[in-house]
């Protein structure tokens, strides 16, 4: 669950900024020595020019590249080709005397996600000692090692591409610096401006919202200029508040399907509570720190740490970097998103180092071609391990909503690799827990 909650009765996790304190009388209790400053709460928002924002931004991220290039044993950096990764290798290149070893994955897919071509654009600016792999899609058998390794079950399946890219990095370098941390800090994920686009949409009388949404449904993808399914999801999400819509948007599981498995709130309770927390602030800000709280720290840094040190590699992330990270939130909405230019006083910041195509690049996900997979090379697997009589699911789940949602996948009716993916974790994990 949601940090502190874990998967196990009676434990809870150390929430981040936080320390144990033990007293002499045995008793215990939690203390929270940092926090992100928040404008509206507790902070003010920075008055400088946007070019002096850049010029700072590009300052403390310097800072925050070279502080992590102290080492004594070899280091490179992963390089994904998007702004981010890009950004950190670029600093590094001007700070390393040797090239600096930068390593990405890919796929021998036509589903979109492989990031080799754009990772080569940046390597070649830089002149880096660049090493790509290939993950073949029997690496989802991997799922029991990678259950193993996060202690619970895990639903970002992002997971398979970063234990293999750590394995394979750390044959060559023994630490690697990351991109991780920007979308977050600076708004660079378009549900953030969706969730700012809903907040006006909610205004609009009931009606035109259920014309719209009668609108888009029957809209195909093309005619949505390949944003069909974000349209969708924005479009559907009409009448729910900003911590609904976010949670359910970052989820792997869309609400309709958590319904149909089970009774459980999952998570949104969370979210609310921490929403309320931040009443007061900028809409942006408020969006930005509930997913600072949640998504960053309950998938991608977990995600990261479990994947890597599984290898003994240590990953270090500088553009998370606390002062960097205090900053960034000094900083007016507009300084990092202007309708749907994202991440604007980073892309500024680095603007004379990355090569304009990857600042002008569409985002994309570290994500692997689950859906083509499950129908593919791993329809045998699936099957096998959820729709079998003595799936330990089965005693969680509705055992008919699992095996329809097989079923709808396989037939091409539907798109649920993310789904089946979760529900693969969970009975891995219930399986090998088995008392």
């Amino acid at each position: 669950g949601p940090t502190p909650q874990t998967f196990y009765k009676g434990s809870q996790s150390l929430p981040p900024g936080h320390v144990l304190v033990l007293e002499p009388d045995m008793s215990v209790r939690l203390e929270r020595y940092w926090s992100p400053p928040l404008p509206g709460v507790d902070a003010e928002i920075s008055g400088l020019s946007f070019e002096e924002m850049a010029a700072e931004t590009r300052r403390l991220l310097e800072e925050s590249v070279k502080t992590r290039l102290i080492s004594d044993v070899p280091l490179g950096a992963f390089l994904s080709g998007g702004v981010d990764s890009s950004a950190v290798v670029g600093v590094m290149s001007g700070l390393m005397e040797q090239p600096v070893k930068t390593f990405t994955i890919g796929f021998e897919d036509a589903d979109g996600f492989d990031e080799r071509s754009q990772a080569r654009l940046a390597a070649k600016r830089f002149e880096t000692d660049h090493t790509e792999f290939i993950v073949q899609p029997e690496a989802v058998s991997l799922v029991e090692e990678l259950v193993w390794h996060h202690d619970q079950p895990f639903g970002d399946s992002s997971a398979i591409p970063t234990y293999l890219l750590s394995q394979l990095t750390r044959q060559h370098v023994t630490v690697a610096l990351s991109g991780d941390g920007g979308d977050e800090l600076f708004a660079g994920y378009e549900r953030f401006a969706a969730a700012l686009l809903l907040e006006r949409l909610n205004t609009l009388p009931a009606s035109l919202t259920g014309a719209l949404r009668a609108g888009t449904s029957s809209l195909g993808a093309r005619a949505l200029r390949g944003r069909g399914d974000s349209v969708r999801r924005l479009v559907n999400s009409f009448g729910r508040s900003s911590p609904e819509a976010l949670r359910d948007w970052v989820g792997y599981t869309p609400e309709d399907a958590v319904r149909a498995h089970t009774s459980a709130k999952h998570g949104s309770t969370t979210y609310e509570e921490r929403w309320s927390q931040t009443a007061g602030a900028d809409l942006l800000d408020r969006i930005l720190r509930l997913n600072l709280d949640t998504y960053l720290v309950d998938d991608l840094l977990v995600k990261v740490d479990r994947m890597s040190m599984a290898h003994a590699l240590e990953v270090r992330s500088p553009l998370l970097d606390h002062r960097l990270v205090e900053f960034a939130f000094t900083l007016p909405r507009d300084a990092r998103m202007k309708r749907m230019t994202l991440k604007r006083v980073l892309k500024a910041a680095v603007a004379d180092l990355v090569p304009p195509e990857i600042l002008r690049g569409k985002k994309r996900g570290f994500g692997v071609p689950l859906d083509r997979w499950f129908r593919t090379d791993l329809q045998s697997y699936v099957q096998d391990r959820l729709c079998a009589e003595d799936a330990e699911i089965n005693q969680w789940l509705s055992k008919d909503a699992v095996r329809g949602l097989v079923t709808r996948h396989l037939s091409g009716k539907g798109n649920h690799g993310h789904t089946l993916w979760t529900l693969l974790t969970l009975e891995v994990f219930l399986r090998t827990r088995r008392v």
